[in-house]
């Protein structure tokens, strides 16, 4: 998962679990909730497992392979600083462990988009602070 860097959008810093996860990608690290009773994986993070309740989990990295499950074309900017690279993609991938993501796309045009493209996640750092992930063409 090697990253890419001067991404020129705003990276977001929540508090808690969802900080937590950001701050794995802040590492360069694809991490995700793993249930340690039932070993489900999960995402967004959350205080206990929605399949058994427990709450016992680790942070265990992810192969970062994953499958295009849905996606959307934006042709407005929903925020100034993406006013530059409309039209743009949001997909959500499906991780082969299971959880699903949102992120950008990179290296895949709009109109290559389809369900079940294998993509692999790579890691963005920016200059604005943060890290994000991204779906590009597996290699």
């Amino acid at each position: 998962m090697a990253g890419q860097t001067d991404y020129p959008v705003p990276a977001p810093s929540p508090p808690g679990l969802n900080g937590q996860w950001y701050d794995w990608l802040g590492r360069g690290q694809l991490r995700f909730q793993h249930c340690s009773a039932c070993s489900t994986w999960r995402h967004p993070p959350r205080l206990l497992c929605a399949e058994c309740g427990s709450p016992d989990w680790d942070w265990v990295r992810s192969s970062g392979q994953a499958r295009v499950f849905s996606w959307t074309v934006s042709h407005r900017p929903f925020h100034p600083d993406f006013a530059g690279v409309v039209p743009y993609s949001i997909v959500i991938v499906e991780m082969d462990e299971g959880p699903r993501v949102v992120c950008s796309v990179r290296d895949i045009a709009n109109e290559e988009l389809r369900l079940d493209l294998p993509v692999e996640i790579g890691i963005a750092t920016g200059g604005k602070g943060g890290a994000l992930p991204y779906a590009r063409p597996r290699s």
